[in-house]
């Protein structure tokens, strides 16, 4: 039996079926409270979740936000879902703080390296 793989995933999950009502909002706080309990690193964004962990707790995770959501109320729900591994992964260092550990977070600090700056964003927002 092989090991368990450190996944790296990007969901986007969307109720179909809510009503009238175009937001979604509640059925996406549905999804963050089982995020949470899942004690995996995420950070939301506009258009979905990056979610980092073992790859069957992060499945596990996906497939629990499903139940939630239909449990909600939602009658049905399309996902998106783009999962990277690494192997190993990478360890974080303990001076890092929890917001700002993962592969995602290190990835986009190597990226602000690149650039020499704090912030990446858009054009917009660096010259405000």
């Amino acid at each position: 039996m092989s090991k368990e793989l450190y996944a790296v995933a990007d969901f986007c999950l969307i109720p179909i079926g809510t009503g009238n009502d175009a937001s979604v909002s509640e059925y996406i706080a549905e999804c963050a409270r089982v995020l949470d309990k899942s004690g995996l690193k995420y950070q939301m964004h506009g258009y979905g979740t990056n979610l980092e962990g073992p790859w069957s707790a992060v499945s596990q995770a996906i497939h629990d936000c499903h139940a939630a959501v239909h449990a909600k109320g939602a009658p049905r729900i399309a996902t998106d879902i783009r999962i990277g591994t690494r192997d190993p992964p990478r360890p974080s260092t303990s001076s890092t703080p929890a917001s700002d550990s993962g592969e995602n977070a290190r990835k986009l600090r190597r990226v602000q390296e690149i650039l020499g700056r704090e912030h990446v964003g858009s054009a917009g927002e660096r010259d405000a």
